[in-house]
């Protein structure tokens, strides 16, 4: 096991994710997120880019479950959850989710996404996709907007009002990015999670209430 491996496992959010019961550290992340902007509201409808190794999968289920309950009213409401996972690394299966091992930015995943949902408006796309590092942070912010990029088309079936939430590194091209998300949203915010390492360089664009 590498010296960088060792040190995650010793990492006190990982073990805490351990304990109750999530795939990794990232769930924290999400839960913050959901705490700060609530964009899991009447989601039942939740498409997940970049699932390994399916901790947001674990919270998505278990808000989409709890909404379920939470929502009956008179408003927008629906009475179960549909979940769709993909990433080109394996994720070992959780019940009631489903999950496609392939490259999202393939143009054939658009299809297996609209045969899924057979039609509805997706409520919430979350994507805690990352390029593989290099080591170089210049080259590796650009892949990473690119792939960034590359999540773009799923908004035509993201519904009125609906939210999204993405992973981005800092830099050059991070501003044009922006820019587009303040397009499609009608609010656009940049946050940290707490649980992030200070050392990244990663931050999270939080789409609310697409126009």
């Amino acid at each position: 096991m590498s010296k960088r491996a060792e040190e995650h496992k010793r990492d006190s959010q990982y073990q805490q994710a351990k304990r109750q019961g999530y795939r990794a550290r990232s769930a924290f992340k999400l839960f913050e997120i959901q705490k700060r902007f609530n964009v899991f509201k009447r989601s039942f409808y939740i498409l997940d880019l970049g699932s390994a190794p399916g901790s947001w999968l674990q919270v998505s289920k278990k808000i989409a479950i709890e909404n379920i309950d939470k929502f009956k009213d008179g408003f927008y409401h629906r009475d179960h959850f549909k979940i769709l996972g993909v990433d080109i690394k394996n994720v070992s299966s959780i019940d009631d989710i489903h999950f496609i091992k392939m490259d999202f930015t393939q143009p054939e995943f658009f299809d297996h996404v609209k045969s899924f949902f057979q039609g509805p408006k997706i409520d919430l796309i979350v994507s805690d996709a990352s390029i593989k590092k290099s080591g170089n942070k210049f080259s590796d912010q650009i892949k990473q907007v690119n792939l960034c990029n590359s999540t773009l088309v799923f908004l035509d079936l993201l519904k009125f009002k609906g939210n999204f939430v993405i992973k981005i590194f800092e830099g050059e091209d991070y501003q044009h990015f922006l820019n587009q998300l303040k397009k499609n949203f009608q609010t656009v915010k940049a946050f940290k999670p707490q649980t992030s390492y200070k050392k990244s360089n990663e931050v999270y664009l939080i789409g609310l209430r697409k126009k």
